[in-house]
């Protein structure tokens, strides 16, 4: 992983503020900065961790959108486009952006706040509302200043990201249709919507799955379900030390090199794969206005029994080469026999 110099080459001084919009502006300046793709968000979130080690959801947030990274270079690999049409790959390319770049946009902000908040010793999260980000999360900010329960506040931004792509990504008219309206095979079971992977030095991979994964309640059960093993003591050093060794690429050869009788992916970097993506928020809607908050989400959450996933990831990956091969055997077998009708007639 790329190493910034220093501090304020990766956040630079801003001066406490006078003119409150010249100084949000500058905030926002930062967002978009390293709001350029999936590369830049996982060394962000990541450079933030390492910066404020207090602010443990920030690592969780790296290691999972290096696994959207792998699923977008999934769909540039030697697998999926035998599997699916280029419009289909195409467009869950654009989920998985969609989603990655809407929960940056919304949580990098809130990282700047508190970051800034504990170089000027005072709060300013009563920014958010400036930011557009949520009731819920300024008073979560502000309780986690007086408490410094840091669990409770990693808890409290995975309900925050879950619920803020519900709308515009989940139940998108688009997406809800085309993506998450398809085949329960192949989203849920074969393209890592519900699984996450955190891999090792060693080979090993760990990680966690949840099935029905269009439902906020099971992303966040998720979400705190990989909060407790990448803290895990037992594992947390590993997971760690990847992190600090493996600069992230998009592609899965980042962590295949290192595993054991793994089939290779054969997924391409992803600078390699995608152009950078412009987004933009039409409209803005605090979620937390017209939803309560579960006392549920906040429930500590035992690990599953068996949290290496080496043998699934492999296991999972010859099946996909398999069935890929039947497919191209299928269509090679179908395009025969068109040919062979034309030459009759």
């Amino acid at each position: 992983m790329k190493k910034f110099s220093n501090t304020y080459r990766f956040l630079p001084y801003i001066p406490e503020p006078k003119r409150e919009n010249e100084w949000i502006k500058e905030v926002i300046q930062l967002v978009n900065r390293y709001n350029q793709d999936n590369i830049s968000r996982t060394t962000a979130y990541q450079t933030f961790f390492l910066l404020h080690p207090e602010i443990k959801w920030s690592l969780l947030a790296s290691m999972v959108s290096r696994n959207a990274g792998w699923n977008m270079t999934d769909l540039k690999g030697a697998i999926f486009p035998k599997l699916l049409s280029p419009t289909t790959c195409n467009l869950l390319f654009m989920t998985y952006e969609r989603a990655n770049w809407s929960i940056f946009q919304d949580a990098f902000p809130q990282l700047l706040l508190y970051h800034y908040s504990t170089i000027y010793k005072k709060k300013m999260f009563h920014l958010f509302q400036d930011l557009h980000i949520s009731n819920f999360m300024e008073e979560e900010w502000n309780r986690f200043w007086e408490e410094r329960d840091e669990k409770r506040l990693v808890q409290s931004l995975i309900i925050n990201e879950q619920h803020l792509i519900q709308g515009p990504v989940i139940e998108h008219e688009v997406y809800k249709k085309k993506v998450f309206g398809t085949s329960i095979f192949f989203i849920e079971d074969h393209l890592h919507f519900s699984s996450v992977l955190f891999p090792t030095l060693h080979g090993d991979l760990y990680g966690a799955s949840v099935h029905g994964f269009r439902k906020v309640q099971n992303r966040i059960k998720l979400g705190n379900v990989l909060f407790e093993l990448l803290f895990h003591p037992d594992y947390h050093c590993f997971f760690l030390e990847f992190a600090l060794e493996v600069e992230h690429t998009g592609s899965r050869k980042d962590y295949e090199t290192f595993c054991r009788k793994v089939p290779g992916t054969k997924t391409p970097i992803l600078h390699q794969a995608y152009n950078q993506i412009s987004h933009n928020w039409n409209h803005h809607r605090d979620w937390s206005v017209d939803n309560s908050i579960e006392d549920d989400w906040y429930r500590n959450q035992e690990l599953p029994k068996d949290v290496i996933m080496t043998k699934w990831f492999s296991h999972k990956q010859k099946q996909l080469k398999k069935l890929a091969s039947i497919k191209g055997a299928l269509n090679g077998m179908w395009s025969w026999r068109k040919t062979k009708k034309r030459r009759t007639f």
